[in-house]
């Protein structure tokens, strides 16, 4: 039995080595590529807001001291409760030539749904170029709209960004969200590398109008899930061929993120359940590279506990950890993410369990709010 075990635990090894060296190294060990620098069509800032009030005081400020001479922020109210109308109002009355309005009024064949919010917003934009991003996020540069936009040429019509969030000192929940994040955004950076790309996210994308009416917008999941505008969207479009990605630290932003365990949790319980929407390939690869970390955590303890070859078990171990040291380090260079590195095993090991109670969670009850 420990003889099946130790092979199992190798195949379980060679298949976590192919992902690290050759799909997430071939990422973190890249060059950052050229881009056209000569880009200046108009671009419309899409930023859909619900209950954000605050947070839209606080970071449209940053979206309208962009330094892109041609570019319109397109404003969506999605039927919120508190003042966000109001704001944006305001926001419109200082600078009209650079603000677009659009009030989504509830709607019960849609309601709480996102994406046909967005749909409405996107409807409502002056221009072909599209660039998204959430109420909750700001740009750390005043040149993130040129980086981004800069990245689309004929062929390329979709551009993943990395959104980063706000880094809190002495709080080991904001470094876990932070791994986490770096990790997600690793996979799919890697992917699109090497011509696989199967997902992006909503705090930083980029894609054209007729990318989006070309595929019928959200049609095919707006009324199966409400999550997924951002990740789906890219699952559903995005090619070899059509996609690319930008990692120049000016082209990120920066969100907010939780401060309670609780809050977290619950915004992962939703981000997961996009999961079985995905392609059939990007499933297998996802849950394959999933299921190997959990199985080579869980077999090393239990060889180590029955001392079975031992001292191949932990040159396994240690092999492993420092071929993740190496990438992980490169890539979080290239993210602005460096003080992660240290207590990666850590991290690493932690987020598994978490995982595994959400997946459990979701198991036994779906999040249904939104």
């Amino acid at each position: 039995m420990l003889e099946f075990l130790f092979i199992t635990f190798t195949v379980i090894f060679c298949i976590q080595c192919i992902y690290f060296l050759f799909i997430f190294g071939n990422f973190s060990f890249s060059k950052t590529t050229t881009k056209n620098t000569t880009f200046n069509k108009a671009v419309s800032v899409i930023i859909c807001a619900k209950n954000e009030a605050n947070n839209l005081k606080k970071n449209i400020p940053h979206f309208l001291e962009q330094t892109y001479s041609n570019f319109e922020i397109v404003l969506i109210n999605d039927a919120s409760r508190d003042n966000t109308l109001e704001i944006i109002e305001q926001f419109k009355d200082k600078y009209p030539s650079k603000i677009k309005i659009v009030n989504v009024s509830p709607n019960e064949q849609f309601w709480g749904s996102k994406k046909y919010a967005l749909t409405l917003g996107i409807k409502a934009a002056s221009n072909e170029y599209l660039l998204f991003t959430n109420a909750d996020c700001k740009p750390v540069s005043k040149n993130w709209i040129q980086e981004m936009s800069s990245n689309f040429s004929k062929k390329k019509q979709l551009i993943l960004g990395y959104g980063s969030y706000t880094k809190i000192k002495k709080s080991f929940l904001n470094k876990l969200i932070r791994f986490e994040t770096l990790l997600t955004a690793i996979h799919y950076f890697s992917f699109s590398k090497i011509g696989m790309p199967f997902a992006g996210v909503n705090r930083n994308l980029a894609y054209t109008k007729n990318t989006f009416f070309k595929a019928n917008g959200f049609v095919n999941h707006m009324h199966r899930i409400k999550p997924g505008d951002g990740d789906l969207f890219v699952n559903q479009v995005a090619t070899k061929n059509n996609t690319t990605f930008c990692i120049s630290e000016d082209s990120f932003t920066e969100a907010t993120p939780k401060t309670s365990f609780k809050n977290w949790i619950l915004q992962k319980r939703r981000h997961i359940t996009t999961l079985p929407y995905y392609k059939n390939s990007h499933k297998f690869i996802i849950t394959l590279f999933l299921s190997s970390q959990v199985l080579f955590w869980l077999l090393s303890i239990v060889l180590l506990l029955f001392k079975f070859n031992l001292i191949s078990v932990i040159i396994a171990i240690i092999l492993r950890q420092l071929i993740i040291y190496l990438v992980f380090g490169y890539a979080a260079k290239k993210l602005n993410e460096k003080d992660l590195v240290l207590a990666l095993p850590f991290y690493e090991i932690f987020l598994i369990f978490i995982q595994m109670f959400i997946f459990i969670k979701n198991c036994i009850s779906k999040p249904t709010d939104w």
